[in-house]
C-alpha cells in the first residue's frame, strides 16, 4: 500500500488550484526551544487550509460522467471550503451539508467559494448521513474529507514539498483529526526519506488516534471537545488508522511514531501566541497544534539542535475567539498562576498578603468574604520562570494561608474567575457544566427542556466565539429525597452534553 500511496501523490493534481505553500523559517520559536523551526504554511492556501489539495485531487480525478452529475459532501469547517473551490475550478455543482448549527461566517465563506450549501441537521453526524443518502438518491458522488485513497494522496503532496524545500529535516509533526493529512504526510516520508520522524499532535480532548493505538483498533470516543474545531473528530478514518501503522520502507518501526503528544487549551492558545510573534499571521487553534506537540516534545524529550517542521494546516477562525485566546495564553505559556487563598478578614490582611508575594505582580485580584473571620480570594500572578515559580509561589504562600493552585482547573479558568460572589449554602444544589450549538434559541430551548422542576441558582455563560457555548450551571435538586435520580433524568431528556463537577475545587471555595 505504501509504494501505491507514493505513486498517487507523485500524480496528484492539487497544482491546478492549490499553490507550493513556503517552508519558512521561524528564527523566534527556534531559539527559543533551542532547536531549528519551520512553518510549513498551508494556512496561505486560496482556502486557507490544506483540506484544498486532497478535495481538488479526489474530485478532479472522477469521470466525466460523474462530474457531470455534481458532489456532494457534508463539513462545517475547512472541507467544505476546498470541495466548494474545486467545484467552482471544475464548473460542477458542489452541494455542501452543512448542520444547522454552523456559524454563519463559515456559511458564507463556502457560499462565496461557488458552493451549493444546505443546512440540515443539528450536528455533523446528521448532516453526514443526510449527504451520503442523498448521493445515492441522486446519483452524486460523495467526497469524503479523509476516509479516502486520493484524498490522502493530495494530503500527501505536502511531503514531496517539503522534502524538495529541506532535505534535512528530522521531525515533522502534524495535527491529526480524521488522519487524513498524517497519513498522507507520513506515507511519503515513510517510504522516500524514513529517517524522518512523523510525529502525531492531537487536542487532548479529541484524542482518537491516542485511543485506537492504545486499544489497537478504532474506537469512538463518548465526547470530543470543539475548541480544535479543525480536528474535532470521535473516530480516527478507517483508511488513515491502517496507513498510519503501515512500516517504513526499511523496516525501521511504523510510519508514524505511537507516542501521540496531547496538547491542551491553553498551550495551542500559547501556540497561536508564538505563531504571531514569529510571523503576524493568526493561524486557528488546529493549525497551532503542530507548534504546541514541537513544544511539548522538545520539554519531553530534551532534544537540542534538530530540525523540525510544524505543518500550519488551517487559519480559519472567527475573530470573536481571539479574546478568549488571549485570555487563555498566559496560562499556556505559563505566563500566569491562580490560585485560591483564604485569607483573614481583617483590616490590612490584603498588604500582609501582597507583602508575603515579595513584589510579584498580581495580575488578577477577586475578594468576597466568606464569613466574619476569614474571606476567599481568586488570585493570579505573573511569572517570570515558568512551572518552576509557579510551584514556589505556592509553597510561600503555604507557610501562611490555606491555599489551592487552580492553574490546571479547567472551570476556574472558564467561569469560577467571573462568579466569585460568595457562598449560597443551597442544601441541594448540584454543579454541572453543559455544551450546546452556539446559535440563536440554543439557550431557550434548555431552558424549555428544563422545565420549571429544578430551580436554577446559578448560571454563567460567556460567548467566546466557538461552535459550542458552555454554560456552568447549578440547580437545586428539590425533590433530592423522593427522586434521587430525578435530577440526572431532566438532563438526560434535554440531549446536550453535560458533566457533573459538585466536587469541583474552585466551586467548593467561592460558591458552593
Amino acid at each position: 500500500m505504501l509504494s501505491r500511496l507514493v505513486r498517487q501523490i507523485l500524480q496528484a493534481t492539487v497544482y491546478d488550484v492549490a499553490i507550493e505553500t513556503p517552508l519558512e523559517a521561524a528564527p523566534r520559536i527556534s531559539q527559543k526551544l533551542n532547536n531549528n523551526i519551520r512553518f510549513k504554511r498551508e494556512d496561505l492556501q486560496p482556502v486557507f487550509s490544506f483540506k484544498l489539495r486532497g478535495a481538488y485531487n479526489r474530485i478532479s480525478q472522477l469521470p466525466k460522467s460523474q462530474l457531470e452529475r455534481g458532489v456532494i459532501t457534508a463539513s462545517a469547517g475547512n472541507h467544505a471550503q476546498g470541495v466548494a473551490l474545486s467545484g467552482q475550478k471544475l464548473g460542477i455543482r458542489a452541494i455542501i451539508v452543512m448542520p444547522k448549527t454552523t456559524p454563519d461566517i463559515k456559511v458564507q465563506a463556502v457560499k462565496r467559494l461557488g458552493g451549493d450549501v444546505v443546512l440540515y441537521g443539528d450536528s455533523f453526524d446528521v448532516a453526514n448521513k443526510y449527504a451520503i443518502q442523498r448521493a445515492e438518491d441522486e446519483g452524486l458522488t460523495f467526497i469524503p474529507p479523509y476516509d479516502d485513497e486520493l484524498v490522502i494522496a493530495g494530503q500527501g503532496t505536502i511531503a514531496n514539498e517539503l522534502l524538495r524545500q529541506w532535505r534535512d529535516v528530522d521531525y515533522v509533526f502534524v495535527a491529526v483529526g480524521g488522519g487524513g493529512l498524517i497519513s498522507g504526510v507520513a506515507a511519503y516520508l515513510g517510504d522516500v526519506a524514513p529517517h524522518v520522524q512523523v510525529i502525531a499532535v492531537e487536542y487532548d480532548e479529541s484524542a482518537c488516534l491516542k485511543a485506537a493505538l492504545e486499544a489497537n483498533e478504532r474506537v469512538i470516543l463518548p465526547q470530543v471537545g470543539l475548541f480544535a474545531d479543525g480536528t474535532a473528530v470521535a473516530q480516527i478514518g478507517e483508511l488513515p488508522f491502517d496507513v498510519i501503522r503501515l512500516q517504513k520502507s526499511d523496516n525501521s518501526g511504523p510510519i508514524v511514531d505511537p507516542d501521540v503528544v496531547l496538547v491542551n487549551t491553553d498551550e495551542i492558545c500559547a501556540a497561536i501566541k508564538d505563531t504571531f510573534d514569529e510571523n503576524r499571521s493568526i493561524v486557528e487553534p488546529s493549525g497551532a497544534m503542530a507548534l504546541a506537540g514541537i513544544k511539548k516534545y522538545v520539554e519531553q524529550h530534551g532534544l537540542e539542535n534538530k530540525n523540525m517542521v510544524s505543518i500550519v494546516c488551517g487559519a480559519n477562525m472567527n475573530f470573536d475567539r481571539l479574546r478568549y485566546i488571549a485570555e487563555r495564553t498566559e496560562l499556556g505559556e505559563r505566563k500566569e498562576a491562580i490560585y485560591a487563598v483564604t485569607i483573614p478578614e481583617e483590616k490590612g490582611s490584603f498588604l500582609n498578603f501582597c507583602r508575603t508575594l515579595q513584589g510579584r505582580n498580581i495580575t488578577e485580584f477577586n475578594y468576597r468574604a466568606s464569613d466574619n473571620s476569614q474571606a476567599q480570594v481568586f488570585v493570579g500572578i505573573s511569572l517570570k520562570s515558568g512551572e518552576k515559580e509557579r510551584h514556589e509561589i505556592y509553597d510561600l504562600l503555604k507557610t501562611k494561608y490555606d491555599v489551592d493552585d487552580l492553574s490546571d482547573d479547567e472551570v476556574a479558568k472558564l467561569h469560577i474567575r467571573y462568579l466569585v460572589g460568595g457562598h449560597a449554602s443551597i442544601e441541594n444544589e448540584r454543579l454541572f457544566r453543559v455544551e450546546f450549538p452556539e446559535r440563536p434559541g440554543a439557550l431557550l430551548t434548555f431552558l424549555e427542556r428544563l422545565g420549571p422542576t429544578h430551580n436554577i441558582t446559578l448560571f454563567h455563560y460567556r460567548n467566546h466565539g466557538a461552535a459550542e457555548g458552555r454554560v456552568l450551571v447549578g440547580l437545586e435538586a428539590e425533590d433530592a429525597k423522593q427522586n434521587p435520580d430525578g435530577l440526572i433524568e431532566t438532563l438526560e431528556n434535554i440531549t446536550y452534553p453535560y458533566v457533573e463537577i459538585s466536587d469541583n475545587l474552585g466551586y467548593k471555595r467561592f460558591l458552593k
